[in-house]
């Protein structure tokens, strides 16, 4: 598992955790304007449970959008309990769903 790593796959709309040629796991997002990068899901392959792999994913992502000069949209239920827990850093650029 030494080859993890983090990426945005623009084509397929998700942040991808890739273990050498596999999808161990991804966060999906949709871009509903210019502004927004809205997640929708995550999840982590069985064989990856355990590792911290999905809050490492959403710490890329979230990162990757504050780069680029987007805001956020936790639909997700596991990236609005990250944010809740750890994002502190991105309290600016989140917009709450109603």
């Amino acid at each position: 598992m030494s080859d993890i790593e983090y990426v945005d796959n623009p084509a397929r709309h998700r942040y991808e955790i890739r273990d050498g040629e596999t999808v161990a796991g991804l966060a999906v997002y949709r871009l509903p304007d210019d502004e927004h990068v809205d997640f929708v899901h995550t999840e982590v392959g069985e064989d990856y449970n355990g590792q911290g792999l999905a809050s490492k994913l959403v710490a890329f992502a979230l990162a990757d959008v504050k780069a680029k000069g987007k805001r956020i949209i936790p639909h997700c239920p596991y990236v609005a309990g990250w944010l809740k827990r750890h994002g502190e850093e991105y309290a600016d650029i989140t917009d709450w769903p109603a």
